[in-house]
């Protein structure tokens, strides 16, 4: 028997099952490390803002077709914490299903609630279409406006959306802006509205209705409503977040 190659044989068994060993070992401490960071990354927990009773809670309407800046705009201006770190409102999206909305930019928004169990609300706003006659004509949201209106203290309407509240009747008697170009049919169609010149009139508040020209003007209404409903640093400091000041300046 040659004892020599059997222990060499031997010796290249057990330096095979080594690199075995080594081998699942560097695997599980890769798998290890490639995981923690994923782990540590979940922004998702680090920035949801949990609903709090005790708060004031804004609603923003949505329907396909839905005119995204006046959503987003809403949500930027109302969502942002206090100078000291502290959440000052709900801002929540509500439709008439729990269905994706689709954007007529072509984004897709989930709504937080639907017509059915959305939570009581301070203050909802009303956004446009470029096509609002499907709007208009849905019993469903027009129903859904008029019941809020009982519970809100504050009703905002963008740009078309001044349509839905004209139909909805709920703002007789008031003054209204909408898109530009639109004053003239909205009048005409809903006579009882005090609808202002959209030509001069970028904004205007009429008690506890407000309404705008819509798209970025949307910002207008919103930081307009949180002034009334905050205070006028708040407002300042919202608006220095959002460089709006570039904006305004942005040739200099």
């Amino acid at each position: 028997m040659n004892f020599s190659k059997i222990k060499d044989q031997i010796f290249l068994v057990l330096l095979v099952g080594a690199a075995l060993l080594t081998g699942c070992q560097e695997k599980s401490t890769n798998t290890q490390l490639h995981l923690d960071p994923l782990a540590s990354s979940d922004t998702l927990t680090t920035h949801l803002k949990p609903f709090d009773p005790a708060l004031p809670t804004i609603g923003l309407l949505m329907y396909n077709g839905v005119l995204q800046s006046e959503v987003v705009a809403t949500s930027d201006v109302f969502a942002k914490l206090s100078e000291n770190g502290q959440q000052l409102f709900n801002v929540i999206t509500i439709a008439e299903t729990k269905n994706p909305i689709t954007t007529e930019e072509g984004l897709h928004l989930l709504p937080d609630y639907t017509f059915e169990n959305s939570p009581k609300l301070t203050a909802i706003f009303v956004p446009s279409a470029y096509d609002m006659w499907s709007q208009v004509h849905n019993e469903k949201i027009v129903n859904f406006i008029k019941e809020k209106n009982k519970e809100v203290d504050f009703v905002v309407s963008n740009c078309g959306g001044a349509q839905l509240i004209g139909e909805s009747g709920i703002a007789d008697g008031h003054k209204i802006v909408t898109w530009i170009g639109g004053g003239p049919d909205l009048q005409k169609e809903y006579p009882n509205l005090l609808v202002q010149d959209e030509n001069e009139v970028t904004y205007v508040r009429d008690g506890r209705f407000l309404s705008s020209n819509g798209n970025l003007a949307s910002y207008v209404s919103a930081l307009e409503l949180l002034e009334i409903m905050t205070s006028t640093e708040h407002r300042k400091f919202v608006e220095s977040y959002l460089y709006l000041d570039r904006l305004q300046n942005w040739e200099n």
